[in-house]
């Protein structure tokens, strides 16, 4: 499956685009549409090349969801778990309890799971919180 643009909309929306380098909240150094590969104070970069790290992120975490997912995935479902995974990294959902639920053909479970992830650095984050809701109405549609 690739991601569609609701999906990728989503990314687009949490993530905002910033050209300089900044520290996230979970004290990551960030750039661009949330790319973190690399990236270390002072960098800057273009609106385009801000793109292609999206593009770039994007495939490689729809490549690690197709990878550890072992049951059929609605559209829905899969732009839900990029945006995710984007968002908390793919160790991170390799060792979940969605991941379980997911595999276990638990959806209703699963879809549950995305408000357990709205810490950064043990604060309960608004952002996050926003960002699991809308994450679990697109896992659900």
């Amino acid at each position: 499956m690739i991601t569609s643009q609701v999906g990728i909309n989503t990314i687009k929306a949490f993530e905002s685009l910033r050209l300089g380098a900044y520290l996230c909240p979970a004290d990551v150094w960030t750039i661009g549409y949330g790319h973190t590969d690399g990236v270390k104070r002072g960098d800057l970069i273009s609106a385009d090349q801000a793109e292609r790290f999206l593009k770039g992120d994007v495939i490689k975490f729809e490549q690690d969801i197709t990878r550890l997912v072992k049951v059929p995935l609605t559209q829905g479902q899969f732009d839900a778990l990029v945006s995710f995974v984007f968002n908390v990294g793919t160790r991170a959902f390799s060792n979940s309890t969605m991941l379980r639920k997911i595999n276990a053909r638990d959806f209703a479970g699963a879809a549950n799971e995305f408000s357990r992830w709205v810490y950064a650095n043990g604060k309960r984050l608004a952002g996050l919180e926003r960002r699991r809701r809308a994450e679990k109405k697109i896992f659900e549609s």
